[in-house]
């Protein structure tokens, strides 16, 4: 301990370089945030005590020491490094590790809008992850009274452990097995015991969609979710920059692999922006043109989907080879989106299911379809970024209309148009 710190219980502390006076004792994870400085988190929850620390998303450099800030009573005379390059990567690595060792599939998941660790790649801006999706398939505990455990969504936080108990204090969580294997185990007799406030509490509590309440959790219209619209970082408002327009058109090549051609439809959703945008570009192969070849070398190709079969493979590489800029968006395109649900389950058992076992096959026509000319299913989904080099990432499923917009704007005219928080989403 610093001796020569005050002891008085009004204190000066210093995060990256900014003299904040607050009360001695105070979280400082609550300190940085109130003084305009963001430091993320995942399991902090104001009450419980000690502070878990276990995500390590709120990691920073206290007194020349990294650790999680979360963890930390600030006191006189201390000084924080928050928000270095180096830091600030290191979160998005964990939160990208995050999602990719889960499945964790925004679009179809009931926390969606509500989601901590949704809501802190919100923050962080994360676009795409520097790591493979894992796709393991990890059983559904279905048999709690009321509740139901989605294993592949708990990023083990501890806070169900911690904070849920009976009235006469039995615990209800408890982490199992060790190692990778550990996960968050229900005592089904205590489970029955809580109320069915005190089961609620227990999935507000989750960070995820890993605890769920049957029949407690509806979906709500976007706008009325508690992170749809408004950033927790007080950031001034940004003017968009009036862009300079290239004078010559710059030629815009767009494809559909495996997805359902939402984003297509949500690029549409532009409306009057169109009399703009066909200003600025000239649409080469696209879907919405209809022209089956490209005629000439492009520079933007947008890619949506992922490559589900041999065909999509051959048509991303030949975008690749045709425009200078290539661009997924879409949840599929960046890391297989809802298609890549398919990948925690083997090929053979998924063609068994649709063609052979399917309640809507005819007796005498149950065949997995085979023909030379069908284009050979690979083995799961891939992302784009798994087969080719890709320059940008537009995510969303489908994405903002008006974040489609602007990326496009930005790389046409070679400037940078801030996308707001609202239209930054993965749902």
């Amino acid at each position: 301990m610093n001796t020569a710190r005050k002891t008085t219980d009004r204190i000066t502390i210093t995060i990256d370089g900014k003299k904040i006076e607050t009360e001695r004792g105070r979280n400082l994870v609550e300190v940085a945030n109130e003084n305009g400085i963001f430091v993320p988190s995942l399991c902090y929850w104001k009450h419980i005590e000690p502070p878990l620390g276990t995500c390590r998303v709120c990691t920073c450099k206290i007194d020349g020491v990294a650790g999680p800030a979360c963890t930390e009573t600030v006191d006189d005379g201390m000084v924080v490094e928050a928000t270095t390059d180096e830091l600030v990567d290191a979160r998005h690595a964990i939160v990208e590790m995050m999602f990719s060792e889960g499945n964790h599939f925004c679009p179809g998941c009931e926390k969606s809008g509500n989601c901590d660790l949704q809501h802190m790649a919100y923050e962080m801006g994360l676009r795409q992850t520097r790591f493979p999706h894992v796709f393991k398939d990890r059983l559904i505990d279905f048999n709690p009274q009321r509740m139901i455990m989605e294993h592949n969504r708990c990023i083990k936080c501890l806070r169900c452990v911690k904070e849920v108990f009976t009235d006469d204090g039995k615990a209800v969580f408890s982490f199992r097995y060790r190692g990778n294997e550990t996960r968050v185990g229900v005592d089904y007799d205590q489970e029955a015991r809580l109320s069915d406030q005190q089961a609620i509490d227990a999935m507000n509590l989750c960070p995820t969609g890993a605890i769920i309440v049957r029949g407690a959790l509806h979906a709500k219209p976007f706008g009325d979710r508690r992170f749809d619209l408004v950033s927790m970082q007080k950031v001034a408002p940004v003017e968009e920059p009036k862009i300079t327009l290239p004078k010559a058109k710059k030629t815009v090549a767009t494809v559909s692999l495996a997805g359902c051609f939402g984003c297509h439809m949500s690029l549409l959703d532009i409306d009057l922006k169109l009399l703009d945008l066909v200003k600025i570009i000239e649409l080469n192969k696209s879907p919405l043109n209809d022209i089956k070849q490209f005629t000439r070398h492009c520079d933007i190709g947008l890619i949506e989907g992922g490559c589900c079969n041999a065909e999509n493979v051959e048509t991303l590489r030949e975008f690749r080879r045709q425009c200078d800029v290539l661009v997924a968006f879409g949840e599929c395109a960046i890391w297989g989106g809802v298609p890549s649900m398919r990948n925690t389950i083997p090929l053979g058992e998924c063609l068994e299911e649709a063609y052979l076992n399917c309640s809507t096959s005819m007796p005498d026509e149950s065949f997995v379809p085979y023909h030379e000319d069908l284009p050979k299913i690979l083995d799961k989904v891939y992302a784009c970024s798994e087969i080719v080099d890709i320059d940008y990432f537009i995510p969303g499923c489908p994405p903002d209309a008006n974040h489609i917009w602007k990326s496009v704007l930005s790389l046409v005219a070679g400037e940078q148009l801030p996308v707001l928080y609202s239209e930054f989403k993965y749902d």
